[in-house]
């Protein structure tokens, strides 16, 4: 399935990553000042809400006939000149790609910076085979210096500040200036210098695509260096990893999602860089173009008539900067190239449920993510469902001390009588936290819970005695018959 899931749960890897204060100094700083401009120009649009309203509607309409529109896209690139492979997996995914490379007689690559071809591992694949993958967007290749890994959809270097990445450069950049300072310009200047030799002599370029127009057969980068549009044009190969719900129908839909897409991410109100092309053109641009259509889950996803919402995301990133989990544990802590909320969403449906079990557990339930979706995928509750179907394939057996407890909850919030029995003796935790009227420390199995929280005191009365004491038992009585 390549990269959509870790090799630690959410709640171990997370522990980790909130013990580095830097890290979460970073990722606030950083979540904190995109979540501004974001905030600046959506409110800049008075039809916001109906642009979202009518990208959840085209993405509905577009997965409920997704087969028609990539036979018609795979007709149209075809006719202009491209090649249409199709792979089920991302095993498949890298032989194919691998093998374009191979017969081109290539052993570097430059990339524009891709989810799929992240999704799937295809530089590991590559380097297995011998082939050199060169990151050219600014944040894949610090991460690519750094030996590191993405921790962010839009930004995949956010956890690095600009001290950290003035020493990835100077320790892994050949030729860097050993005077480098830490300002941003001098950063950007450095790593131009040392991509432009590199965008000269590549014969080969592999990118990913934003939107696949399926009646003319146009693929779409959008980006903000102008990198993309390096690759999609001097090389004489271009081959493209795409994921299947990628394509819109027509041209005119773009006129929603373009909109939407640069406000959500960069919070910008366009693009400094929208590239399209459409097969070959003799004498102008790459002479070779290869399509790869990535499922690597998707169709089963697909297949979910509520889930499948997860595949409306157009990768804008905003889910990721207002969610106050993903800010304080970062991206790695989710294992999957897709942080943050729709991360939890989409990872476990295109991997299985209890192949990525904890992550649908990642999130508050704030809803933050819901009101700052373009597309209005509703994260939330697929979450829940998510949840439910992990508890519902666990039945059975011996159950968990977190199973067993809500049994006992269930049991005793089923008759009021027990109910009231339990707040009674509730108020023997009053002992405990009488000076903060808090508790901090429970014994063993509860200190589980204890253990990252405060417990609140118990109160003096509970709800009904505070009830009857103010209106009486008989006005309750009535209110209850009522």
């Amino acid at each position: 399935m390549g990269h959509l899931r870790g090799e630690q749960s959410f709640p171990d890897a997370a522990r980790g990553a909130l013990a580095d204060s830097q890290l979460r100094r970073n990722l606030g700083h950083a979540t904190t000042t995109i979540r501004g401009k974001r905030a600046a120009v959506v409110a800049e649009c008075d039809d916001w809400e109906e642009l979202r309203l009518a990208g959840e509607a085209l993405k509905s309409s577009t997965m409920a006939r997704l087969d028609q529109h990539l036979v018609e896209l795979e007709e149209r690139v075809t006719a202009r000149g491209g090649v249409v492979h199709w792979a089920r997996d991302a095993h498949e995914a890298n032989a194919i790609v691998t093998r374009l490379v191979r017969e081109t007689g290539e052993t570097e690559v430059v990339k524009v910076k891709s989810m799929a071809t992240q999704e799937i591992g295809l530089n590991d694949a590559l380097a297995e085979a011998g082939i050199t993958a060169q990151e050219t967007d600014l944040a894949e290749l610090i991460v690519q210096l750094g030996g590191d890994l993405g921790s962010h959809i839009l930004v995949p270097a956010i956890h690095r500040n600009r001290a950290e990445i003035r020493e990835i450069f100077l320790r892994e950049m050949p030729g860097v200036d050993p005077e480098l300072t830490a300002e941003p310009r001098r950063l950007a200047e450095a790593a131009r210098l040392y991509l432009r030799e590199r965008f000269l002599r590549a014969k080969v370029a592999i990118s990913g695509a934003n939107f696949g127009v399926a009646e003319s057969g146009t693929l779409l980068v959008v980006e903000s260096e102008g990198n993309g549009r390096m690759c999609l044009t001097l090389p004489e190969t271009l081959i493209t990893v795409m994921g299947i719900e990628k394509v819109v129908p027509t041209w005119q839909d773009l006129e929603v999602f373009l909109q939407l897409l640069p406000r959500s991410s960069t919070g910008e109100r366009m693009n400094p860089y929208t590239s399209a092309w459409t097969g070959v053109t003799p004498g102008d641009g790459p002479q070779a173009f290869h399509l790869v259509l990535l499922d690597n889950g998707r169709t089963a996803t697909l297949a979910d008539e509520v889930g499948r919402a997860a595949l409306h995301c157009i990768k804008c990133s905003a889910c990721l900067n207002v969610c106050p989990v993903y800010e304080r544990a970062g991206g790695h802590a989710y294992g999957s190239v897709y942080p943050g909320p729709i991360g939890a969403v989409l990872s476990p449906q295109l991997t299985g449920v209890e192949d990525n079990a904890s992550l649908p557990y990642a999130s508050s339930l704030c809803g933050a993510c819901f009101d700052a979706c373009p597309v209005r995928i509703d994260i939330p509750s697929l979450l829940v469902r998510l949840r439910a179907q992990h508890v519902d394939a666990n039945r059975g057996g011996v159950p968990s001390p977190e199973a067993a407890a809500m049994a006992a909850a269930s049991w005793v919030m089923a008759d009021h009588r027990r109910f009231a029995a339990a707040e009674t003796a509730s108020r023997l935790g009053r002992l405990l936290g009488r000076s903060t009227g808090r508790i901090g420390s429970l014994p063993p199995p509860l200190d589980a819970w204890t253990g990252s929280r405060d417990l609140p005191r118990p109160p003096a009365e509970s709800f009904r005695q505070w009830w009857a004491r103010e209106r009486g038992q008989g006005r309750a009585r009535e209110r209850g018959q009522s």
